[in-house]
């Protein structure tokens, strides 16, 4: 597939993500934030770190997709992070964390505020890719020549399954050639080289929590 510029990829990707007002963005990132100390959580838990009523916090999680719980009811993964194991290893303050696709690693130092060492490998064969992040960078990545596999996701596929529909299809290849054999292989997903994959996810960051970056200085 013909790869979309950047900008008409943030287009198409955008209907993908719940639409957030300024308190619904506080209190995703505010997910995001606390569930990267490594622990589940609860929907009373992000209530009182915000001083929100659980009523108000469990209505905006019924709105949204891409959470994760476990049978307790507690959060387990948010949008691309989790506690769960995956083959992309997610290494922030002293916590071993996880995500649900490759595109993820390169999105979530942002809205975290953090520094990440990232690990990451396919499901199976290839080389591992080693990552190092900080919330306005990239710092490092090994092999240096590595590339993403990328799709244009159906937004109601999406919607009812963000890893099946999406992250199944989103992985680092340690060069160009091993991307290529892949994608080659798997109609409908393109190669975007670790810098355009960074900056689509620096994009989609503003539209989503413009009120938070703004506020961060990350975005201006």
């Amino acid at each position: 597939m013909e790869r979309p510029h950047l900008n008409d990829l943030v287009e198409v990707l955008r209907p993908a993500f719940p639409y957030l007002n300024q308190e619904e963005q506080k209190v995703s990132v505010q997910i995001h934030r606390l569930l990267a100390q490594g622990r589940p959580l609860t929907s009373q838990h992000v209530a009182d770190s915000l001083q929100l009523s659980v009523e108000t916090v469990n209505e905006m999680l019924k709105q949204w997709w891409g959470i994760h719980y476990d049978d307790r009811d507690r959060i387990i993964g948010y949008w691309g992070l989790s506690l769960h194991p995956t083959q992309h290893r997610f290494e922030i303050d002293g916590q071993t964390l996880y995500t649900w696709c490759a595109w993820d690693t390169l999105f979530l130092p942002e809205i975290l505020q953090t520094s990440a060492r990232i690990e990451s490998r396919r499901e199976l064969g290839g080389a591992n890719v080693r990552l190092l992040l900080n919330p306005n960078g990239l710092q490092s990545v090994q092999p240096s020549d590595a590339v993403m596999s990328f799709v244009v996701p159906e937004t109601t596929k999406v919607r009812k399954n963000v890893v099946a529909h999406f992250c199944h299809y989103v992985f680092f290849f340690e060069s160009r050639d091993a991307g290529l054999a892949w994608t080659e292989k798997h109609p409908g997903t393109f190669l975007l080289s670790i810098d355009e994959a960074y900056a689509l996810g620096r994009k989609i960051n503003a539209v989503q929590y413009p009120d938070i970056l703004a506020k961060q200085g990350t975005h201006r």
